[in-house]
């Protein structure tokens, strides 16, 4: 097996009081002098090698997988696509955790180091599948882009079953006094978090940035797109706003301002819940409970008071197999019809 191929680094050369760019090419090590010895000069010499290296990548060929480094691609992955994806923070967490296992080149990449990656994280399999994922991308990307001549396989974990915990009214009305039992400035706002996230399935990012210009009261309806945005897989769209909602939602208007957002601290938009969100879980006794369980509770509550399926998955934003994977057993009509023809007699 060829030695992993690590691609251009930086390296300080202390006799020679320089700063070199050193990389393996065809097993011939090799190295370019960045003329310095200060470091912050060096990095931008570094950048501009790296930007000319890929540039003659693209007039150059595709390379085989054992003469392009995982580095090297993660990094092509970062700098020209992840910048134009709905979640670039979340591609760059994912390249923290992968960059210090993975050292080689793209031909190391198999099923056993894939599973030697996971065991080395110790993490949720969710997470670690997140982050396999974005090693996957980054290796088709390179080679959608003309860079290799072939990709690997990338191994992921089996995705983890979903979580089936909802709230029944009674433990949702707990959590709403337990919001509402926190700091005087937490309890401004959580609750009414609470309260649009169990009546209209909206995802926490979603009522986070939802802003009043986006909601209608005269006509009764949220429009959860935002101007621009990159559309992904998480879907968002217009719903209906149920008549408990539109009271909260009138009152806090009244409360606060025409403007903004509708969850905010003194105007402002509130950045993240997750700790206030977690206390006031802890109050009411629940440790299982996240702000996700509150859109699963809404598609819950509609499956089981026999709301069609696809009307739950137009206002939760689902495809229609995914809304049956979810909700289905829990509505009344789940597979009614097929228990109903096996009770007729056959002719």
């Amino acid at each position: 097996m060829p030695r992993p191929n690590p691609g251009p680094r930086l390296k300080f050369l202390p006799k020679r009081g320089k700063f070199y760019v050193v990389w393996s090419e065809f097993g011939v090590t090799r190295e370019r002098s960045t003329g310095t010895g200060d470091s912050t000069e060096a990095q931008a010499f570094y950048a501009d090698f790296l930007a000319e290296r890929r540039r003659a990548d693209r007039t150059g060929g595709p390379r085989d997988p054992a003469q392009f480094s995982i580095s090297e691609a993660l990094e092509l992955y970062g700098l020209e696509k992840a910048p134009g994806t709905a979640a670039p923070e979340r591609i760059g967490y994912a390249m923290d955790a992968l960059i210090p296992f993975w050292t080689g080149a793209i031909d190391t990449i198999t099923e056993s180091t894939c599973r030697a990656y996971m065991r080395s994280r110790q993490r949720a399999t969710g997470t670690v599948r997140r982050e396999l994922t974005t090693l996957r991308a980054a290796v088709n990307y390179a080679l959608r882009e003309g860079r290799l001549t072939r990709a690997p396989h990338v191994w992921l974990p089996d995705a983890p079953d979903g979580k089936d915990r909802w709230l029944t009214e009674r433990e949702a009305a707990k959590l709403l006094r337990a919001a509402r039992s926190g700091r005087s400035d937490v309890r401004l706002y959580l609750p009414l978090f609470i309260l649009i996230g169990l009546y209209t399935g909206a995802r926490k990012g979603a009522i986070l940035s939802l802003t009043w210009s986006q909601v209608d009261l005269e006509r009764g309806r949220i429009d959860f797109r935002t101007p621009g945005e990159i559309r992904t897989g998480k879907r968002k769209g217009v719903v209906r706003i149920p008549r408990r909602l539109h009271t909260f939602l009138t009152l806090a208007k009244w409360r606060g301002s025409d403007i903004g957002p509708v969850v905010h601290i003194n105007g402002k938009r509130v950045k993240d819940i997750k700790r206030a969100f977690e206390a006031a879980a802890g109050r009411a006794g629940f440790t299982d409970v996240t702000p996700h369980t509150l859109r699963h509770t809404c598609g819950t509550w509609m499956a089981q008071r026999g709301v069609p399926l696809f009307e739950i998955g137009g206002m939760l934003g689902h495809s229609d197999t995914r809304t049956t994977e979810l909700y289905a057993h829990h509505h009344p009509d789940h597979q009614r019809g097929a228990a109903d023809a096996l009770d007729r007699r056959r002719a």
